[in-house]
């Protein structure tokens, strides 16, 4: 058995004991089979009544309390969660399972594998409708641009999820072409790409009405980070949201 990187992950059976450091992953967990998932990260805040042992965050998980948790599987993320952490877990003898995902393709692949190969559980209905509403690409009908950062001011760039997102929804991210996945831009910049509107979610930075619209001379909205970056049920809440989107 191999993850999406082909690192070996040595499951004999299916996990019983799953710890994922994922945020979005941990929800599609909770959402598919809650009675497996025995731990996850401060950052895990979906579903809103999800009770179970927290780990630390995505960047600095207790890899004591993992361990102590007795995980058949813990769930990573080559973006959310680092390599040493990882290593570190395998070395322990922890089984490591490592998504990689930077469309909404592989998400839906990837979360699939997943719950196949690793939990024995078939496709859940959320990830069949997922896989239905975004099937089919929207025509490209707005110009927007996606801050996640400011001082320094960081934005959405490609390859990455957010970015796929937003171009199967219709909205044309007008600095996927800038050099990196989440580059740095002047503010002046940003207004002088010509977007219809500039998307402002509310994480990893938090926007709100005061704080950072007033920023811009482009019109903004404000947006859940969630259907944004998140990948698993929100995927279907976000179809609703960004196809419905004007400027």
């Amino acid at each position: 058995m191999r993850d999406d990187l082909g690192a070996d992950v040595p499951l004999t059976a299916p996990a019983r004991r799953v710890v994922c450091l994922v945020p979005s992953l941990t929800e599609a967990l909770a959402a598919t089979a809650p009675d497996r998932l025995v731990g996850a990260t401060d950052w895990c805040t979906h579903p809103a009544d999800l009770d179970v042992p927290r780990v630390r965050g995505t960047k600095n998980p207790d890899l004591a309390a993992v361990r102590a948790l007795s995980p058949d599987l813990v769930v990573a993320n080559q973006e959310e969660n680092r390599e040493l952490d990882v290593r570190r877990l395998r070395e322990a003898g922890v089984a490591v399972w490592v998504t990689r995902i930077e469309t909404v393709e592989e998400s839906l692949a990837s979360m699939s594998r997943l719950l196949d190969e690793a939990l024995d559980l078939r496709d859940p209905s959320w990830l069949v409708e997922a896989r239905g509403l975004w099937s089919a690409p929207v025509a490209p009908r707005l110009r927007v641009a996606v801050p996640i950062w400011r001082d320094p001011w960081m934005v959405v760039g490609s390859p990455t999820y957010t970015d796929d997102l937003l171009t199967r929804a219709g909205l044309v991210n007008v600095l996927s072409a800038r050099e990196g996945r989440y580059p740095t831009i002047p503010l002046e910049e940003i207004d002088a790409t010509g977007a219809d509107v500039v998307l402002l979610p509310d994480e990893p930075y938090v926007f709100t009405a005061d704080d950072g619209p007033e920023a811009f001379a482009t019109p903004t909205r404000l947006v859940s980070g969630r259907l944004l970056t998140w990948y698993g049920p929100a995927m279907v809440e976000a179809h609703a949201v960004l196809t419905g989107l004007s400027g």
